[in-house]
């Protein structure tokens, strides 16, 4: 069995049985912390933790905890369950926006019609300063995208990659791309026998600075997302058995 495999299996064992003090919740938490903090949120590790944990946040006196950062976080746990309960699943349309709307369901911006949790965007967006796909465009985008990249029998470290980039290009969602797009690289690297890697939000800026230049140079991304994976490696060697 890969060390990908031995991974995959201990997730979905610790997630069936609620266990709290491996790898699966070791992961829940840093993706929960990490992702939401590369988009903004407040919420500090330890209230990330303390969340999943007991579903509760212990706070200073002066911290300043945002509603949104709260629900989105625990709409991420919800999502990355998503995850591995859809984890033999080809990747679809359909499982694209079942995550986006987990993440976004209940926030401040699921009573705004136009913002369409759980579907395409209405009003053009934009990422790292780079224009994205024009609303009318993205169904098209996005399908020919899904076509390209499920032709491909397996998927190596370098078409999750790729796939990622133009996925946050196209930019289908009014908001919460970013961390539709990470869950699917952690997903599709899981599927793919392949270790996984969360992206921490003290690289955020060279994790940006790949997406920007992925096309004139594709290792400043794949560095960036190599060395993750040598961080995570490191939590599962000391979480899975026989890693």
């Amino acid at each position: 069995m890969s060390p990908s495999q031995k991974l995959s299996e201990q997730l979905m064992a610790e997630y069936k049985h609620k266990y709290k003090n491996g790898i699966y919740c070791f992961t829940q938490v840093e993706m929960a912390y990490n992702s939401n903090r590369i988009e903004g949120s407040r919420l500090k590790r330890e209230h990330t933790e303390s969340l999943f944990s007991t579903k509760s946040i212990l706070t200073e006196k002066d911290d300043v905890i945002r509603s949104d950062d709260v629900i989105e976080t625990n709409n991420h746990f919800r999502a990355f369950d998503y995850l591995l309960d859809t984890l033999t699943y080809s990747l679809t349309e359909t499982k694209i926006k079942e995550y986006h709307r987990i993440l976004k369901t209940n926030t401040s911006y699921s009573d705004i019609e136009w913002f369409n949790v759980g579907e395409y965007k209405t009003v053009p967006n934009m990422v790292a300063g780079m224009d994205t796909t024009a609303p009318e465009d993205v169904k098209t985008a996005v399908q020919r995208l899904l076509k390209e990249y499920n032709s491909i029998d397996k998927h190596s470290f370098d078409d999750v990659l790729d796939f990622h980039v133009k996925f946050e290009k196209i930019h289908p969602f009014q908001d919460g791309n970013g961390r539709v797009g990470r869950l699917i690289m952690f997903g599709e690297c899981l599927r793919n026998d392949i270790v996984p890697f969360i992206i921490d939000a003290n690289h955020k800026e060279y994790y940006y600075r790949g997406l920007r230049e992925y096309f004139k140079e594709k290792g400043y991304l794949r560095d960036t997302c190599l060395s993750a994976q040598d961080r995570y490696k490191v939590y599962c060697a000391k979480y899975v058995k026989d890693f």
